[in-house]
């Protein structure tokens, strides 16, 4: 029986930078409307200051600051009322000691003002007089021209995933058009005899087909476009074919099932039958997923991914997405939520264990309870919110013991 020749994580992931090691270097122009969830081709910078002119950021009015210096509830400062800026419109009129010209939210501030007093520390004595009953202090209720964003500022960075936010700053700035990571096309090979469609009518010891679906949607979430699926049976000849299909209109292929060392287990040895067809992992220290199979046609990654849905899921947030990643030059962090273990978790003696959790509000922090079951098990898919990485040195995690839940 062949034994699988095992290597460490990070020794694997060395292997991929070495394997691949250049970033996507292809693009589109789109507009910021259809960029939400797209990533940063390259970084951006501002073409203007923002805010494009000096304003208040609340009702009131706009003063000399020195003018309201000693102001309080029992001896007020009186101001005369010179003028009244409508929102949208160019400044008019000048504050000058003494005097005061009225603001709303969000208008221009005057000539000569540099503060702004809260109506609500004002009292209105009439038409032309106010009485202020608090001080400001310079910059007081004003933010200036250029103080939110400067001109060149960076404002978006190169491989960063678009949320709505930034295309909130964007808009702000004026900026309609952006380049875009053009998205890396996936295709999804699910093997098996048992393996049928999941949508279909389902025989006496067939499996509906979960991890098709399963990794396309984690692809998509992870920025790729999924170009091909496939169902493929245990059949030699008809793999080598799907793979062919796969890699005409993709740069990573994903193969489910397949990777282990059984008779039927024929991942490895078709990949190889490619032209210039290599595999360079064929075997992982980790739990789950250890006959995990990484290859290589050209500049085209092929991954063999366990057949259980739980195990090809950390796999695929272990590897392919540490590929992805890379190609897209991402910024973005991995999201980790710190929790207390829920109980002792025993891990596997010289395997980095990825263990399946979910989480429970507690005491105003977070416990992770983690998932036991047949790795085959849907409900692992269903509950788990993320994982516990235990390292490959560790025994276990003790219950109350403060850990990092990476999300999926």
């Amino acid at each position: 029986m062949k034994l699988l020749n095992v290597s460490r994580v990070e020794d694997v992931r060395k292997k991929i930078d070495d394997a691949f090691p250049y970033s996507w270097d292809k693009y589109d122009q789109v507009s910021i409307e259809q960029s939400l969830g797209r990533i940063a081709f390259e970084d951006v910078f501002s073409p203007i200051e923002l805010p494009e002119f000096s304003k208040s950021v609340v009702d009131g009015y706009a003063v000399l600051s020195k003018d309201t210096y000693g102001a309080g509830e029992s001896m007020p400062v009186f101001l005369d009322i010179v003028g009244h800026m409508d929102m949208g419109k160019a400044a008019k009129g000048k504050v000058v000691s003494s005097t005061a010209i009225y603001v709303p939210t969000g208008a221009i501030i005057p000539e000569g003002a540099d503060a702004v007093v809260m109506i609500e520390y004002v009292e209105n004595l009439d038409e032309n007089t106010i009485a202020v009953y608090a001080p400001v202090a310079p910059g007081q209720g004003i933010i200036k021209k250029g103080d939110d964003v400067k001109q060149n500022d960076k404002v978006l960075v190169k491989g960063k995933k678009i949320r709505s936010r930034d295309i909130g700053v964007l808009s702000a700035l004026g900026i309609g058009y952006i380049k875009v990571f053009k998205k890396l096309r996936l295709s999804v090979i699910s093997t098996g005899d048992e393996i049928v469609n999941s949508f279909g009518k389902v025989g006496i010891g067939e499996v509906r087909d979960i991890n098709t679906h399963l990794i396309s949607a984690m692809a998509e979430e992870c920025g790729a476009e999924v170009s091909l699926k496939l169902l493929v049976p245990d059949d030699f000849e008809k793999l080598r074919e799907a793979i062919n299909k796969a890699l005409e209109v993709s740069e990573i292929v994903i193969l489910s099932g397949g990777s282990s060392v059984g008779a039927k287990d024929m991942t490895a040895k078709a990949i190889e039958s490619m032209d210039d067809g290599e595999v360079f992992v064929h075997g992982v220290a980790v739990k789950p997923g250890k006959p995990t199979i990484i290859g290589r046609t050209g500049d085209k990654a092929l991954f063999g991914l366990p057949g259980h849905p739980s195990s090809a899921m950390v796999i695929f947030k272990v590897f392919v997405d540490y590929l992805i990643r890379k190609y897209y030059s991402t910024s973005e962090d991995i999201i980790y939520i710190e929790a207390l273990c829920g109980e002792n978790i025993h891990s596997a003696p010289g395997k980095e264990t990825y263990q399946p959790v979910e989480l429970e509000e507690k005491d105003g922090g977070y416990v992770a309870m983690p998932i036991y079951g047949k790795s085959a098990a849907i409900t692992t898919v269903a509950k788990s919110i993320g994982y516990i990485k235990i390292s490959e040195n560790k025994e276990g995690i003790k219950k109350g013991e403060k850990v990092r839940v990476t999300l999926f």
